[in-house]
């Protein structure tokens, strides 16, 4: 499988570093995602193998966490975001300093929250498969995807809710697409949630 990591993909794990030496984090918001949120409270199996790729600063691991879920496993390619979650994160959270398309394992649900958005276009199908190795049988695929374009040449990378409806229904049943109600204001009206079945 290919990864974006090569090295004539400009976003890799330098970039991020620099991104986050530099303060240049537009996609952090301080907290946990407000949709991903009402999802995790409507969750009932503590025991579930959780993971979230391109985790960032991990606020929605730490609200799981607060929240009793006890198997959740973190990842990120960035070096600095990695060095700042092991220093604030519960000892229980997994935490992998590590290329999301070289992750081996199998999980029960994933969470999607500004990960997709960063990877460039070209890279979808192998996200879309990438998720689908990644889970388990009924597994789930559930997050955050931007419903709007960006005049920048990104990331983030936006997207339309029909294109990703085609992108994963080959894989995966889609059991909800939908715009968010809850998102803060600076992205009202410009994101949708799904969950995504194996």
């Amino acid at each position: 499988m290919t990864s974006p990591q090569s090295t004539n993909n400009p976003f890799n794990e330098a970039y991020w570093n620099q991104r986050y030496q530099n303060g240049t984090t537009g996609w952090d918001i301080g907290k946990a995602s407000q949709p991903l949120v009402a999802y995790i409270d409507q969750l009932e199996d503590r025991d579930m193998r959780i993971m979230i790729p391109g985790c960032g600063n991990g606020y929605e691991a730490a609200y799981l966490h607060e929240r009793g879920f006890k198997n959740i496993t973190v990842v990120d390619v960035s070096q600095e975001a990695v060095m700042h979650l092991r220093k604030k994160m519960p000892i229980e959270i997994k935490i992998k300093h590590k290329d999301f398309f070289e992750l081996n394992g199998k999980y029960d649900l994933i969470l999607e929250q500004t990960f997709f958005c960063a990877l460039h276009p070209s890279m979808r199908k192998i996200y879309a498969a990438k998720m689908y190795e990644l889970l388990n049988p009924d597994g789930k695929l559930a997050g955050v995807f931007f419903n709007r374009t960006f005049e920048n040449d990104g990331p983030p990378f936006g997207g339309n809710l029909e294109e990703y409806i085609e992108l994963f229904s080959t894989d995966f049943i889609i059991h909800a697409a939908a715009p968010c109600y809850t998102s803060i204001p600076e992205r009202a009206n410009t994101e949708v949630f799904m969950i995504l079945k194996k």
